[in-house]
């Protein structure tokens, strides 16, 4: 069994690859280093504050009859509204097979016919069927499950649970470790590393309506930004069109996969509003279902997700189903209440196509990367796809460039700037509801400015690590945001409604990039 040690219980010694995240990609890392020792650090326990156990939809790979890997690249650069890096689409749609085949042998129980070809779905925005799924809508759930068993039984890997990533340590462009601070208080941790996998997850938590879990707040993308590694199209952000709207805290999802099987979008009239906005309808990209949404519920008609003609709606989609059932609501008589709600960051850390980020010693996988795969706003399904696709070229790349693994005495450091005080409810509520109001579905520049000004405060002025890094990664958001002055894919500016041919490139930023922005939006609003 592997080992597995709290904070109270440190060990006298790392490993020399850690990889920060519990959730698909770190665990997928982990599993294909074996038998390399590696540790790996999550704040909940594994497969717990991971957004992969709640995906519903399933694993995007063309796999089924007639289907071709060229059909999967073109939805995809489709979907990424000129932006995809289509070299990557290509990679990691040739890879899918290979890697779905991985998660087969670690246990996932793929939803199968009695002959056993997949049971394939189609989603938003795909030209045919080929999400390969796992009991209907549980598919996340299912993955890790047997994630974690196999990490179980995977005697190289270490979990350490507990411990919460906030800095990355340097020697001038060399990551050499990292700071972590213990959930329940006490001395923080500097842990010596020669390689950081970040498996952090993404930004949903920075929004006051999202499906994230709560520890997806953008920390790994704040502390790699801090450490001065560069961050792409940190502006696109996409807003899953049908959340249910019944006031919890994250909002439980509507599967895209309900769409596929008939489910229509309506407002308080019963009206298929979606018709007249694009002509997919319900099928349209996840961004332009997502305005629709929004729009409608401005207006104050009101959006409803109608399941009625969706058959043996309990059995196909038993987690909506429960979901809905607590809310009160009964989805095969009634519909769904639904709102946008922060979904998945198409930004990150840029990466290269094995993982490696742009600061030596520093790979990254799963959402928190940027690997130019999605563009300005992912096809449905392959989220999960990039993660196992990524997280196994990570640990390619890492057994070639470091093919002896060592161990280094953990020190122990209680650094001056760490502050073990619980997180604010104040600043985080107001920073939530600054991304939710001005960094949401539509934007403006003067949202933005205001946006930047209140995140430039926060991020120095914060009472905690935990606000501060929730600042970090907001600001760089919003003045990514800022400066694209165009809308394309899931970033939209009211202001320029348009897409701009001209702009029709990906988006690179610093820290310090986005603290001039912030600057410069400051004096101009002024």
């Amino acid at each position: 069994m592997n080992s597995k040690t709290s904070p109270a219980q440190s060990p006298t010694a790392i490993d020399d690859v850690i990889i920060v995240g519990g959730g698909l990609a770190g665990l997928f890392c982990a599993l294909k280093l074996a038998p390399r020792p590696v540790t790996v650090i999550t704040a909940a326990p594994i497969g717990e504050g991971a957004s992969s156990a709640w995906a519903q939809g399933g694993i995007a790979a063309a796999v089924g009859e007639g289907d071709t890997i060229e059909s999967h690249v073109a939805d995809t650069l489709a979907a990424g509204a000129g932006l995809v890096d289509e070299n990557v689409a290509r990679l990691m749609a040739g890879e899918a097979a290979a890697r779905i085949a991985d998660l087969l042998r670690y246990g996932v129980p793929f939803d199968r016919d009695l002959a056993g070809h997949y049971l394939l779905s189609r989603e938003a925005a795909h030209s045919a069927r080929r999400i390969v799924h796992v009991a209907g809508d549980r598919a996340g759930a299912a993955i890790m499950q047997a994630l974690i068993s196999a990490v179980h039984g995977t005697p190289s890997i270490r979990v350490l649970e507990g411990l919460k990533l906030d800095d990355l340590l340097t020697d001038g462009r060399r990551i050499t470790g990292m700071r972590l601070r213990p959930l329940s208080g006490g001395v923080p941790l500097e842990l010596p590393a020669r390689a950081v996998v970040l498996a952090t997850g993404g930004v949903g938590g920075l929004y006051a309506v999202t499906t994230n879990p709560r520890e997806a707040r953008g920390n790994g993308l704040a502390a790699a930004a801090r450490a001065g590694a560069l961050i792409a199209d940190a502006e696109f952000v996409q807003f899953h069109p049908t959340a249910l709207d019944v006031g919890r805290d994250p909002a439980p999802l509507a599967t895209e996969a309900l769409r596929g099987e008939g489910a229509t979008l309506v407002n308080e009239k019963g009206e298929r509003f979606m018709l007249a906005l694009h002509p997919d309808a319900e099928l349209a990209p996840r961004d332009v279902v997502a305005r629709g949404v929004f729009a409608e519920i401005a207006a104050g008609r009101g959006a409803f997700l109608d399941g009625r003609g969706v058959g043996n709606f309990p059995g196909r989609f038993p987690t909506v189903f429960a979901a809905c059932q607590a809310a009160g609501i009964d989805p095969s008589k009634q519909p769904i209440p639904i709102a946008p709600a922060a979904h998945y960051h198409m930004g990150g850390v840029l990466t290269d196509a094995n993982g490696r980020a742009s600061l030596d010693g520093l790979w990254a996988a799963g959402e928190v990367a940027c690997t130019g795969a999605h563009g300005a706003n992912r096809l449905a399904s392959n989220s999960l796809l990039e993660a196992i696709v990524f997280a196994a070229r990570i640990a390619a790349d890492v057994k070639v460039l470091l093919p002896q693994p060592s161990t280094a005495p953990l020190p122990l450091s209680m650094p001056d700037l760490f502050d073990p005080a619980p997180g604010s409810a104040e600043g985080e509520v107001e920073l939530r509801a600054v991304m939710q109001k001005n960094v949401g579905v539509i934007r403006s520049g003067a949202g933005l400015a205001d946006a930047l000004a209140s995140f430039a405060v926060l991020e120095t002025s914060a009472p905690n690590v935990e606000v501060r890094n929730m600042a970090t990664a907001a600001l760089l958001i919003a003045a990514s945001a800022y400066a694209r002055t165009e809308s394309r894919g899931g970033h939209f500016r009211s202001d320029f409604p348009k897409a701009d041919p001209g702009q029709a490139h990906r988006s690179f930023i610093t820290l310090a990039d986005a603290r001039k922005i912030a600057t410069r939006a400051n004096a101009k609003a002024a």
